[in-house]
């Protein structure tokens, strides 16, 4: 079974995706434990045992923004920077489907069509379903086959619903270049991804470059500058695109008895990738395809012979939330724009940021608390304070949509991104929070459930560090235990 190279540290390897070398971690970094023994911790002695965490030397150049209040209640258990704008990283999804379930409501669903045109064209029209895999096209196949269509003359890609760029431009380099950056459009197919296996073969031999959709070799000038080393020598690989996007160079080494590296890559232009996977799929349904195009201009769509439809917006947010997708959270925040009359040259990101501002106002949270450009938090231009995403956790615990919105997110040592920390902790399966990291950045949110407390809310963010992102979060972590320990005396 290949061996996925994906965000962060893998086994062994020393690289990450596409176009990211990590760095070793400082071996003289000094970690405190988190303890393990459940303690008393009275809400007056709070705020010293958390001033004892975030002002340890090693922490002197960071800047750190806490907020800490009971679930519903306008006390403040304990409060540092907290109108202070931070670099938020993916706590921004919080506040972005926080919104969308607001808006657009927990059933709402994506929807992709396939329209009759004249002289046997269909046009297939997306509307930015995230959650689109080839198994939709399979189906989509399928019911044009059962409406009598035998050939498409022309298969036309409408990819005009979403409006503005793929990515956003203060996106990173590397995150371009990287399946967590992939681009956003209407026809999203595979979450815009495609992978290559890499297997070693005979020692000094490069590594054999297997694509996994055969079509997209053809999108790529290869420069294999990898190696195949002898049994039980380190394993790295780092993959990157250059700056015109189409030449991939591969560097690095498998050793000869090691498992294949699957490598996971955006897609150039996903409204021809989607239209080279739907044609195959179409001629795999005996439906022959004369030709295809991507439709820059909105057509007139009549009759609708065949649709796919997304799960239901509860589902999408678990995954958005969860696995902190930001695919997921850029597709939602143009969702949002449906909400909204559209105006000219506007991109639908920007029509969505502006229906999340409005929303979130109505909500009680105070815009002035957060300045955003994209919904996922990958931009380092989203500013956000700690008190706008403890205003927004207090307002969704009142929600219809509060259930769902809890859900979403990440359990203490059980589930997503928070399945490896807290273990055999206090905080152990009572907390649910969202994460955020990028460089010099982490940060989590969410919920406690202290058993001799109540619920309480937080958020805690920390910048400007130059700490390994696994020290800080120890750290964090130790405070987020203290809360599970809270009591009330």
């Amino acid at each position: 079974m290949p061996k996925r190279i994906s965000l962060g540290f893998l086994l062994v390897f020393l690289g990450s995706q596409v176009g990211i070398t990590l760095k070793p971690v400082q071996a003289q970094t000094q970690v405190v434990p988190i303890t393990t023994t459940t303690k008393t911790v009275c809400p007056a002695q709070l705020g010293a045992d958390v001033d004892a965490v975030i002002n340890r030397p090693l922490f002197s150049r960071a800047r750190w923004g806490i907020l800490v209040q009971p679930l519903s209640s306008p006390q403040t258990l304990y409060s540092r920077d907290a109108q202070k704008y931070f670099t938020p990283a993916s706590t921004t999804k919080l506040l972005t489907t926080a919104a969308a379930l607001q808006q657009l409501g927990t059933n709402f669903r994506f929807r992709t069509s396939v329209y009759r045109g004249g002289n046997g064209v269909l046009s297939v029209v997306g509307r930015g379903d995230p959650s689109l895999t080839d198994a939709q096209l399979a189906a989509l196949a399928k019911q044009l086959k059962e409406r009598g269509i035998r050939i498409a003359n022309q298969l036309i890609a409408d990819d005009t619903y979403i409006r503005g760029d793929i990515v956003h431009p203060s996106w990173q380099w590397e995150d371009i270049q990287s399946d967590y950056g992939a681009p956003i459009n209407s026809l999203i197919l595979n979450q815009n991804v495609s992978s290559i296996r890499l297997l070693p073969q005979s020692v000094g031999k490069p590594l054999k470059v297997i694509w996994v959709d055969i079509h997209e070799d053809r999108q790529w000038q290869v420069i294999n500058q990898s190696v195949t080393t002898a049994e039980n020598q380190p394993t790295f690989i780092n993959v990157t695109r250059d700056l015109k996007g189409q030449t991939l160079r591969i560097q690095g080494q498998l050793a000869l008895n090691s498992e294949p590296a699957l490598v996971s890559l955006p897609v150039l232009a996903p409204a021809e990738y989607f239209l080279r996977r739907f044609r195959s799929t179409l001629i795999a349904e005996k439906i022959p395809v004369l030709q295809t195009f991507v439709s820059s201009t909105q057509g007139k769509n009549e009759e609708e012979l065949a649709n796919v439809e997304s799960p239901p917006l509860s589902e999408l947010v678990a995954q958005t939330n969860i696995n902190s997708n930001n695919l997921f959270a850029e597709s939602l925040l143009r969702a949002l724009a449906i909400k909204k009359t559209p105006v000219e040259n506007q991109s639908s990101a920007d029509a969505g940021l502006e229906v999340m501002k409005t929303t979130l106002t109505q909500m009680g949270v105070d815009s002035a608390g957060y300045s955003l450009v994209d919904g996922s938090g990958l931009s380092r231009k989203d500013l956000v304070s700690p008190e706008a995403l403890v205003q927004t956790l207090q307002a969704m615990a009142k929600s219809p949509a509060a259930l769902v919105y809890r859900a979403s997110l990440p359990v203490a040592a059980r589930s997503g991104t928070l399945k490896n920390r807290f273990q055999d902790t206090p905080a152990e399966g009572i907390v649910q929070a969202k994460t955020g990291s990028m460089g010099g950045v982490v940060s989590l949110a969410g919920y406690v459930n202290a058993p001799r407390y109540g619920r309480v809310v937080f958020s805690i963010m920390v910048n400007q560090t130059e700490q390994p992102a696994r020290v800080v979060r120890q750290a964090v972590d130790e405070i987020v235990v203290l809360l599970a320990q809270l009591q009330r005396c």
